[in-house]
């Protein structure tokens, strides 16, 4: 059974930054069930958007705009493990962000088209 393990999030002041971290278990990483790994996020009283995207076989890149230039995705395939670099971190950012893995998803950041799921990590960014 395919587990996803995030950690990483914490508190920092505006322009901070942050990396977060997804260790996969259960399946080797850039199988078939694992095709993409995202991002995700989730602020109380909002809906769940995605951040970013990332084709584990040939590691194409995909963003949200409202991260573009600041986040940057990337995978260690050897270690099972997928990140998530946030710098110039904004109040904004503030959310629980998840990790998530697809097989072919038709929506790269939906979070609709995501199978596997982690428990999230809280990422809170004071002004």
């Amino acid at each position: 059974q395919v587990q996803l393990v995030e950690s990483g999030g914490g508190s920092v002041q505006a322009g901070g930054s942050l990396r977060l971290s997804c260790a996969v278990f259960g399946y080797t990483y850039s199988t078939y069930y694992m095709g993409y790994m995202g991002w995700f996020r989730q602020a109380p009283g909002k809906e769940r958007e995605g951040v970013a995207s990332i084709y584990t076989y040939g590691g194409d890149t995909y963003y949200a705009d409202s991260v573009k230039g600041r986040f940057t995705i990337s995978q260690d395939n050897a270690k099972n493990t997928l990140y998530l670099q946030m710098n110039s971190l904004q109040p904004e950012d503030t959310a629980m962000y998840y990790c998530a893995a697809s097989t072919s998803p038709s929506r790269l950041l939906h979070p609709a088209e995501y199978n596997y799921w982690g428990q999230g990590t809280q990422v809170t960014v004071s002004s």
